[in-house]
């Protein structure tokens, strides 16, 4: 009888073992995180028929499509976008709270990822002195690599430095970005290493990089395309030596006066080198050929530079799209040919979306206006000098938030709380302001709305203000031409949230998900557990 049972134990032993042999093996080789910067879901719907089948076409189809996805706080700008996507917390517990934040101990404006303890391995020290140590909370990808015991890799790839460094989290093995000016090379911070890799110095030769350098011309026949407006009109910036926004763009001729090979980062092409890259990194780095899943995450610039350029409904943007298309396909055939079709697991989202130009708006009948950010803040002060005394009653704004000076309040013996409520009142008068608060009493009150709740999860009492303002619809502060984002309206916080690949899903979900979920999901897909900084919640109907 006990021989009986002995043998029943280690059958069930060795069943138990098998099964997480099986699940262990079935792991992905490779995670690969795409964020494309300023992607409005309405893309995806927008532009579907002229698709390839094997690019966005394909992840939808194949993969698991969250159709209403949202970003859960304000400012949606892309530091505190890519940095909640990748820790799963919203800028209240992650702490970057915009790409830009006043510091009060400084007295200065500083920039979400400059550290200067850190020195530039390659470029120039003003665009290496960079880190993720003002990011509060860890990432997937540190968690990944804090389970494996350092055994896997994560590699962060972005033009822009906060898309690479706050993807990759603080125990990436490397985050790159690229520096153009009159260089043009991929670069990094000491923070990572101390001289770049052989494959990223080959990547950077002059001829290699210079190949991005093309005419941009329309991908299609004219007919194509949407066309909601003409080609050349008044809504869209100007390239300085070029006096018309048509196509095409003789990229070359334009360098010299806009910024050297950063003029690759305004076109099409810089999507191009950075697909391109990721590849580079992928062979230099041989990820995916062991038993550890690496991270590899991929974040396309050049959308949010040529949407803030040309607006969302430009012939510009739309070519970006179709031609971005053809760059996830190309990416996904490589991960099928290189790392094998079941053997990866990917994610597309963005980091916020974007206002179509105001003054296209305006000329269809609707209301729309960008203001102008020093004459309404010297307008503001106008007023506290006026009934104050003083023009130094604000110390500084930001992120349509207003630090207000307190060492005038106390000078002039003034009471903060009758501060705060003067200004809140006075904000209120404007009518492109629909609504202004003092943060306490956000942080304080037991009941709030829905833009109150995107405003408190946005707060980080050390780097935010005292006053934040909300814009009516439809309403940036910006220039003339182009466009930006920034608010808690669809048109800033609906973006694409799609899984695809091992372990994942085929289907689709109307049911709200926010930008928060995606870590938390993340790390049930590779078995990880998740970190107690964790807002979001777990999409259990996206996996297997």
């Amino acid at each position: 009888m006990f021989r009986f049972f002995y043998i029943i134990c280690l059958c069930l032993l060795f069943n138990c073992q098998s099964k997480l042999i099986d699940n262990n093996s079935s792991s992905p080789k490779i995670l690969v995180g795409v964020v494309v910067d300023q992607m409005r879901y309405d893309y995806l719907t927008r532009l579907s028929n002229k698709f390839s089948n094997d690019g966005f076409n394909r992840l939808i189809n194949q993969g698991f499509n969250c159709t209403n996805n949202h970003y859960n706080y304000v400012p949606t700008v892309t530091g505190p976008g890519h940095s909640s996507i990748a820790t799963g917390s919203s800028p209240s517990i992650n702490g970057i709270v915009g790409n830009n934040w006043y510091d009060r101990n400084i007295k200065e404006e500083i920039y979400c990822a400059t550290d200067l303890s850190y020195e530039n391995i390659g470029g120039n020290a003003y665009y290496g002195k960079k880190s993720p140590n003002n990011l509060l909370t860890l990432t997937f990808a540190d968690q990944n690599r804090i389970t494996n015991k350092m055994k896997s890799k994560t590699i962060s790839i972005s033009i822009k430095d906060r898309g690479a460094i706050f993807m990759g989290g603080k125990n990436a093995n490397a985050a790159y970005w690229f520096y153009g000016k009159n260089k043009g090379e991929w670069i990094t911070s000491s923070y990572y290493m101390n001289d770049l890799p052989s494959w990223v110095r080959e990547f950077n030769e002059p001829e290699n990089i210079s190949s991005f350098i093309n005419r941009w011309e329309l991908l299609h026949d004219l007919k194509r395309y949407d066309l909601r407006r003409e080609d050349d009109n008044d809504f869209e910036k100007l390239f300085k030596g070029k006096d018309n926004s048509s196509f095409p763009y003789l990229t070359e001729a334009l360098m010299e006066e806009n910024d050297g090979f950063d003029m690759i980062s305004e076109t099409p092409f810089g999507n191009s080198m950075t697909t391109d890259f990721a590849i580079a990194a992928i062979e230099g780095e041989k990820l995916g050929e062991d038993d550890f899943t690496d991270v590899l995450t991929i974040s396309y610039s050049s959308t949010d530079y040529i949407g803030h350029n040309f607006g969302v409904f430009s012939l510009e943007t739309e070519d970006t799209y179709l031609r971005l298309d053809l760059e996830i396909k190309r990416l996904l055939d490589y991960l099928d040919k290189k790392i094998g079709k079941n053997n990866y697991s990917l994610f597309l989202t963005a980091d916020h979306g974007a206002l179509e130009v105001p003054a296209y708006l305006n000329s269809k009948g609707m209301k729309a206006m960008s203001v102008d950010k020093y004459k309404f803040i010297k307008s503001v002060s106008k007023y506290l000098a006026e009934t104050f005394g003083s023009k130094r009653m604000i110390e500084h704004s930001v992120n349509n938030n207003i630090y207000i000076n307190y060492e005038v309040v106390k000078s002039l013996d003034l009471k903060l709380d009758v501060v705060k409520q003067k200004i809140v009142n006075h904000l209120n008068t404007y009518d492109f302001i629909n609504s202004a608060y003092s943060l306490d009493e956000i942080i304080t009150a037991s009941k709030l709305t829905n833009y109150q709740e995107l405003i408190k999860k946005g707060y980080y009492p050390e780097r935010s203000g005292d006053i934040v303002f909300v814009l009516e619809p439809n309403v940036i502060i910006y220039g003339d031409r182009g466009t930006t984002h920034g608010s808690g309206y669809d048109y800033d916080t609906h973006v694409p949230l799609i899984f695809y690949g091992n372990g994942i899903n085929k289907g689709k979900t109307s049911v709200r998900t926010e930008i928060t979920d995606i870590a938390p999901t993340i790390n049930e897909l590779l078995g990880i557990e998740n970190s107690s900084a964790y807002s979001g919640k777990i999409l259990d109907f996206v996996i297997k």
